[in-house]
């Protein structure tokens, strides 16, 4: 029986109009996985139904390689807002733009829709919303494979439906991440 189970809030409580944060999880075989990224691979390999990965050996070691990247690439984004926004961020966002320039099949990763795209989709979006709106920078800027890849996974309804609400989402990192000094009598 596969069971999914109610998401734990990492951040936030459950007010009116507060933005909530979950982790989801999933129960199968008496096993409890809460991972995002252990989930899908958990879903890719034991349910049949369309495959998150391609078949081709490459893709698939590319696959891995950017999904080793995800931490990374987050950690880059939280800790390039108290650095250098441009050099930091910049050089994760090249990285991404080097890898979407790959496989010319499609916009997508892999070129094709995969768990590369499901892993960076909800992380992308979001540091896409709080740079441009809070810090004024603009991550498609001189990267148009990115450009286009955000453009490709705003198509997808299941997407989003999944995203936060972006006026939402700037207050909530703006109560939560940013410092503001208070003026001195």
């Amino acid at each position: 029986m596969l069971k999914f189970l109610a998401g734990r809030t990492i951040c936030g409580k459950n007010k009116a109009g507060e933005l909530e944060l979950q982790v989801p999880s999933l129960e199968h075989n008496n096993k409890v996985i809460g991972e995002s990224l252990d989930l899908l691979k958990y879903l890719e390999d034991n349910f049949e139904g369309p495959k998150l990965l391609p078949n081709d050996p490459s893709k698939q070691q590319f696959a891995e390689e950017l999904l080793e990247y995800t931490d990374t690439f987050n950690k880059t984004m939280f800790t390039s807002v108290k650095g250098d926004l441009v050099k930091e961020a910049g050089s994760a966002f090249d990285y991404l733009e080097t890898a979407l320039n790959k496989f010319e099949d499609s916009p997508f990763f892999l070129g094709q829709f995969s768990l590369v795209d499901i892993a960076y989709g909800p992380f992308i979006g979001t540091f896409q919303i709080i740079f441009q709106d809070v810090l004024k920078y603009d991550i498609t800027a001189g990267r148009p494979k990115l450009g286009a890849w955000i453009e490709e996974m705003n198509k997808i309804d299941a997407y989003t439906q999944t995203k936060y609400d972006p006026t939402k989402l700037v207050e909530f990192y703006k109560k939560r991440f940013l410092v503001v000094p208070h003026a001195f009598c």
